[in-house]
C-alpha cells in the first residue's frame, strides 16, 4: 500500500509540472520589426558621414544564448533550458568606445537541440514542454507585450585609458543594471567579432523567476549569457 501512496504521489507531480510547462497562455501580440524607440541612429550615422569607423551587427552571423538552470528540493523533474536569438542587431563605434545592441524578446527560441547538446544538458523536454516553456518565458516572466527588447549599451568612461575603461549596461524589463562582460574583440578593417559571456540576476530586473510547488521546483535567478556577434563595416 505504500509502494500505491509514494506512485500516486510520483504520478501527481508529474501531472503537475506537465501543467505548468505546457499550459495554454495566450501567444503574444505580434511585434511590428523596427528598432527600440530611443535607439541612437542619428549618432551612428553621423559618425559614418565623418568617415568614421562603425561596425552594424550582422543577426545572421550572430549568436546569444542564455543558460537557464532549474533548482529547488524537486529539481529532479524539471529541465535546464537553453534560450536563443538570432536577432542581436546594434552598431559598434570603436574610436568612440560605444556600441549599443538590441535583441526582441519575442523572437527568442527555446532548446534548440544543437544547442542544449553543445550545453551538454543532461534531460531532455518534450516538445509540449518546450512550448509551455516559450510562452511562460514570453507572456508571464518577460512580458514582451509591456517590455519587447533587451538593450545593451557600452561607453567608454576613460578616453585616456589603456586598456580603455568601459561601462556595460542593460536594460531589461524596464530595470538598467550594469554588467561586468568578459570580452574577446578582433578587428579587421572590414569586419569585426565579440564574443563573451556575462551573467545577470533576474531579481535585479523586477523579473520573479519562474517557480512552482512553493518553490519545490524552480528557475535558478542567476542567469548565465553568452554571445558571438559579428558586424560588419558600415560604408
Amino acid at each position: 500500500m505504500a509502494d500505491r501512496r509514494f506512485t500516486r504521489s510520483i504520478v501527481a507531480i508529474l501531472v503537475v509540472l506537465l501543467a505548468a510547462c505546457a499550459s495554454q497562455v495566450a501567444p503574444p501580440p505580434l511585434r511590428e520589426a523596427g528598432k527600440p524607440a530611443d535607439f541612437p541612429d542619428a549618432f551612428y550615422r553621423q559618425q559614418v558621414a565623418q568617415g568614421k569607423p562603425v561596425y552594424q551587427v550582422d543577426p545572421a552571423a550572430s549568436l546569444v544564448t542564455i543558460a537557464v538552470r532549474r533548482s529547488g528540493s524537486l529539481a529532479q523533474f524539471g529541465h535546464d533550458h537553453m534560450i536563443a536569438s538570432h536577432d542581436v542587431s546594434g552598431n559598434i563605434a570603436p574610436d568612440e568606445q560605444r556600441a549599443d545592441l538590441f535583441l526582441p524578446l519575442d523572437t527568442l527560441i527555446v532548446d534548440e537541440p544543437a544547442l542544449r547538446a553543445q550545453a551538454g544538458l543532461d534531460t531532455q523536454p518534450s516538445a509540449e514542454d518546450i512550448t509551455g516553456t516559450q510562452r511562460n518565458m514570453q507572456d508571464k516572466v518577460l512580458e514582451t507585450g509591456r517590455y519587447p527588447y533587451v538593450q545593451i549599451a557600452i561607453t567608454g568612461s576613460d578616453a585616456g585609458a589603456s586598456p580603455p575603461a568601459l561601462r556595460t549596461t542593460v536594460t531589461l524589463h524596464g530595470v538598467t543594471q550594469i554588467v561586468e562582460p568578459d570580452l574577446k574583440i578582433d578587428t579587421k578593417p572590414d569586419t569585426m567579432d565579440v564574443t563573451g559571456t556575462f551573467a545577470i540576476e533576474q531579481s535585479k530586473f523586477g523579473i520573479a523567476p519562474f517557480s512552482i510547488l512553493g518553490g519545490a521546483i524552480a528557475v535558478q535567478d542567476r542567469v548565465g549569457i553568452s554571445f558571438r556577434l559579428h558586424a560588419l563595416r558600415m560604408h
